[in-house]
């Protein structure tokens, strides 16, 4: 009866790989769930087998036990099928506008790569903003790969990383292993902080990304950097002032924005919030925007990024999971479909089976995917 009970417990934790989470903690869950599928499949594979020296409730319980660790697998098998087509989809997105792809010289996603691990490149912070009350810093992760020598070919692109956190929490060094593998592909990363909600509000982190750039334009000689490319990544509010800064800022020097599960319309956003017992996203924005709809309709368009897509749009990576439960996957749907009316370069990764925060794990499913995405954004749009 014991194994049954626990059987019936990892059955009911499997349906978080197939169903949106309904509570908080059922979320942070869910993570684990989609992301570190094998170690779920093994415990659970150990309850099921421990059936065969036991009686009662073996069928039963053995019936269970596979139905859960189908479940389990499943986002491994959506991972591969998402990966057979991912470098077809993303070369179809790319031709005809530009230049083609240039796809990594490695696989979308493999089984052995659930195994791996992400070296760890080391950084330095540095302040690159002061203000009366608040300096803000930034982690600095210099390419590992060395350039051809001439006069600026041993500078390389940098990416601009800014961190999630309803833009009220969170910090630089959310996430950081995404960092360590791109400094390993040949680009400088910057992982900065900015000033947060409550008592700094739109537009204050766009204005901190200009502070950075000058910056790090100030500083490119010492740290290595291409002032004529940098990019622009960001994750859930971080993508948000991304994708604003993206498509408000109109600095020829940012080459690209990616956009790991942004909220792009603020105004459709705050019209259907999120469940209550993952976030309350009206006060989350609120706090962030600076009221209501109702009391500042105007502000919440001017942060919408969304709204300022047009013909000279920069070229967008979006990646979203369709269990969102914090984002909706709506608000990368509309995003792209703005994009594709003004043919702008751009592609939408969509991950069937992924929640808010996937790439916690960057050699899980989703990890491996949405990595060989960027990875492959990123080179194509630097050529």
């Amino acid at each position: 009866m014991p194994r049954l009970i626990l059987l019936i417990i990892f059955f009911l934790i499997s349906l978080l790989a197939i169903f949106r989470a309904p509570q908080y903690y059922l979320w942070l869950l869910a993570i684990m769930v989609t992301e570190y599928p094998l170690i779920f499949v093994a415990i659970t594979s150990a309850l099921t087998a421990w059936g065969y020296w036991l009686t009662p409730y073996r069928v039963a319980g053995n019936w269970v036990g596979i139905i859960a660790i189908v479940l389990f697998l499943s986002p491994i098998i959506r991972a591969w099928i998402v990966g057979n087509d991912l470098q077809k989809d993303m070369a179809t997105a790319f031709t005809g506008n530009g230049s083609p792809a240039v796809f990594p010289a490695r696989t979308p996603f493999t089984f052995g790569g659930l195994l791996k691990t992400t070296k760890a490149v080391s950084h330095k912070t540095m302040i690159f903003a002061e203000y009366p009350d608040l300096k803000l810093d930034l982690d600095f992760y210099k390419s590992t790969i060395s350039r051809p020598s001439g006069e600026g070919r041993n500078n390389a692109p940098c990416i601009i990383v800014i961190h999630g956190g309803s833009w009220s929490s969170g910090d630089s060094k959310q996430l950081p292993e995404l960092n360590s593998y791109l400094a390993t592909r040949g680009y400088n990363i910057a992982a900065i902080n900015y000033r947060k909600a409550p008592k700094y509000q739109t537009p204050a982190p766009v204005q901190d990304i200009k502070q950075a750039l000058t910056y790090l334009t100030k500083h490119a000689v010492e740290l290595g950097i291409d002032t004529s490319k940098f990019i622009l990544l960001g994750r859930s509010a971080g993508a948000q002032i991304a994708l604003l800064a993206a498509y408000t800022l109109h600095d020829p020097r940012i080459k690209g924005v990616v956009d790991f599960y942004g909220p792009a319309d603020m105004v459709w956003g705050y019209s259907l919030p999120s469940n209550p017992l993952i976030m309350d996203s009206r006060k989350v924005m609120r706090n962030y925007i600076g009221g209501s709809y109702d009391q500042v309709p105007d502000k919440f368009k001017a942060c919408s990024p969304l709204e300022f897509v047009d013909d000279e749009a920069i070229p967008t990576l979006i990646i979203h999971g369709d269990n969102d439960v914090l984002v909706s996957p709506e608000h990368s749907r509309r995003l792209n479909q703005k994009l594709a009316q003004h043919n702008i370069r751009h592609y939408r990764l969509t991950l069937p089976w992924a929640t808010h925060g996937f790439d916690y794990n960057l050699n899980g499913p989703g990890g491996q995917l949405s990595t060989y995405a960027v990875e492959t954004f990123l080179n194509t749009i630097m050529q």
